[in-house]
């Protein structure tokens, strides 16, 4: 069972006219509404406005494939176990193209049964990140062959936008749907 969110669901006819801004343009942007980190965010509207924009290059825009980065960042949402993350993200790395055993495998810290060499480049480089804090320069070169200097940069910021989304999850406790259950163990 999931800890109650830490902080009280805003009112969103109550928001400070700094607070209304950010959060229109993220309910009019491609996400079309406020879940996940962005009620946590919006307490500090300057930094919920940055890191909003910074969330949509990275999710939207970024030169990598859309299954890739979703890779990504299923890593990074298991690496952390934010429930939240790794539920939303799993929907879409399927919707995306990953394979559904990809994401089981990632989810159950399995060995993926990856079918292209990408996958495993991607797998590979975040996964040496997340354990070591560092990149071996074997890793780093099948990276720049795959993507080139752009791609490998775009894969840096994505899996390191959802290191803080990650962290706004877990530590405002933001949980699954009601009725959903937690993918993480």
């Amino acid at each position: 069972m999931s800890p109650p969110a830490r902080l009280a669901p805003l009112d969103l006819g109550k928001l400070t006219p700094e607070q209304k801004q950010v959060a229109d343009g993220i309910i009019k942007g491609p996400r079309g509404g406020l879940r996940g980190p962005f009620e946590p965010w919006l307490r500090s509207p300057v930094l919920a406005d940055r890191a909003q924009k910074l969330g949509e290059y990275c999710r939207f825009n970024n030169t990598l494939p859309k299954d890739l980065s979703e890779l990504a960042i299923l890593l990074v949402g298991r690496r952390f176990k934010a429930q939240f993350e790794f539920y939303a993200h799993a929907r879409l790395a399927k919707e995306a193209g990953l394979a559904p055993e990809i994401v089981e495998a990632v989810r159950t810290h399995q060995s993926p049964p990856f079918k292209r060499e990408v996958e495993r480049v991607v797998y590979d480089f975040v996964s040496e990140y997340l354990a070591t804090n560092r990149v071996s320069d074997v890793n780093y070169k099948r990276a720049i062959e795959a993507f080139g200097e752009q791609g490998v940069v775009d894969l840096v910021g994505v899996s390191g936008y959802y290191m803080l989304v990650s962290m706004t999850l877990n530590v405002f406790q933001i949980n699954v749907p009601p009725g959903e259950p937690e993918p993480l163990a």
